[in-house]
């Protein structure tokens, strides 16, 4: 069994998409470590990104692997390129694709993969954190 401590930051934290802190105040968080929320369970961790990409289609029209990694991981911090190349294989879609609401749990399991070099969760826990997020 892997203690927590050897876990990747985003697991541990149950903050699977390692949303930074900011004046939010998250349903379910628990404080934070300093960088990235804390969160009580890894659905309300879920629930919370996908509130974001909700907001992400909604007010900001971005729709598309490309447009969604763009913003969530800007290329002065990261290789948007690699992540967006990645997210886009892992889920069957080109990176210029609409995404329809049904592609949201599986864009989200592919970015909990590229955050953290695996994807532990079921598709319960996938599921609930989406819908509770996307569509309340």
């Amino acid at each position: 069994m892997k203690r927590t401590n050897d876990l990747p930051r985003g697991i541990r934290n149950n903050n699977p998409l390692n949303i930074r802190k900011t004046s939010d105040n998250w349903q379910g968080a628990t404080g934070d470590d300093g960088e990235f929320v804390i969160f009580e369970s890894p659905v309300k961790g879920i629930r919370a990104a996908s509130r974001i990409l909700r907001n992400y289609s909604d007010n900001h029209g971005l729709n598309t692997v490309f447009g969604i990694i763009m913003r969530w991981a800007p290329p002065s911090e990261n290789d948007s390129t690699g992540y967006i190349d990645s997210v886009s294989a892992k889920i069957g879609l080109g990176r210029n694709e609409v995404l329809r609401s049904y592609d949201y749990p599986d864009l989200i399991k592919a970015m909990i993969y590229h955050e953290n070099g695996q994807q532990p969760y079921s598709e319960s826990v996938i599921n609930s954190g989406f819908k509770e997020g996307f569509y309340t």
